[in-house]
């Protein structure tokens, strides 16, 4: 046999051993993992971890999922959940009761549930799902991000009903006292400071007279007229006391 041919043979078998190789890695990494690269939440929320995939051949009973948590500040990657026929909790104090299975092996869906969500929770979740013969396939990754939660006030309809009645409710009240206190809001009509308040059947000098009698201005007492009008009395009752009484002068003695 020629060395030529020899070499012929080894290249074609080589070829050979190449392509088949290449197609039995094709059906093993066939499976594929899909989930969404960022989530965003916020405190104390429950987060769906969504994770879907497609294999080349139907989902056996050996299918399993594995979900893994990295810290946002670079820690150590730690498996929280695990499923293979039925779920297994996180055995983590951290996560434990935390996680809820969503997932349906028959409709390609591999998702969880984080309950309560907190600011520790922040971080690169993963999700590896293998289905035999289908061993091998990139898993997806998520990137969690939790926000404190913002305060919000959100007017119920009893509030608003209440909101409705008690603010007409405090104009009216308002506008009352106003009325009441503030001489400038008196109505018009009303009777003038001096003159009284005079019923329907009494007869007042307009009514005799057929005139309006003048208003008289009332002069505001002050100190210095307090002090003169004192000043004067007291004169007068010192006179009245040392001025010698005449016969027949001063008050007469009553008949009564």
């Amino acid at each position: 046999m020629d060395l030529r041919e020899t070499g012929k043979i080894s290249l074609n078998l080589f070829m050979y051993k190449c392509f088949v190789l290449a197609t039995v890695l094709s059906s093993v990494s066939s499976i594929k993992v899909t989930a969404p690269s960022e989530i965003n939440a916020v405190k104390g929320e429950d987060v769906t971890l969504p994770c879907s995939f497609a294999s080349s051949s139907g989902v056996t009973s050996s299918m399993s999922a594995t979900w893994s948590y990295t810290p946002s500040d670079g820690g150590i990657r730690q498996t929280v959940f695990f499923f293979s026929a039925v779920p297994h909790p996180p055995s983590q104090e951290r996560f434990r009761e935390r996680i809820k299975w969503l997932g349906s092996p028959s409709r390609g869906e591999a998702s969880i549930q984080l309950l309560n969500a907190s600011l520790a929770d922040n971080g690169t979740y993963t999700c590896a799902v293998k289905n035999p013969p289908d061993t091998h396939g990139n898993p997806a990754q998520i990137t969690l991000t939790v926000t404190p939660k913002k305060v919000t006030i959100r007017l119920s309809e009893v509030m608003v009903l209440l909101l409705f009645i008690l603010l007409p409710s405090a104009v009216i009240a308002l506008a009352l006292l106003c009325r009441m206190f503030c001489p400038c809001c008196a109505p018009r009509g009303a009777p003038v400071a001096g003159q009284g308040y005079h019923s329907s059947i009494e007869v007042t000098e307009r009514d005799m007279y057929g005139y309006k009698p003048p208003v008289q201005k009332q002069k505001t007492t002050t100190c210095c007229d307090m002090y003169f009008t004192d000043s004067e009395y007291e004169e007068d009752e010192a006179h009245y006391h040392h001025a010698p009484h005449r016969k027949g002068e001063g008050m007469e003695e009553s008949q009564c």
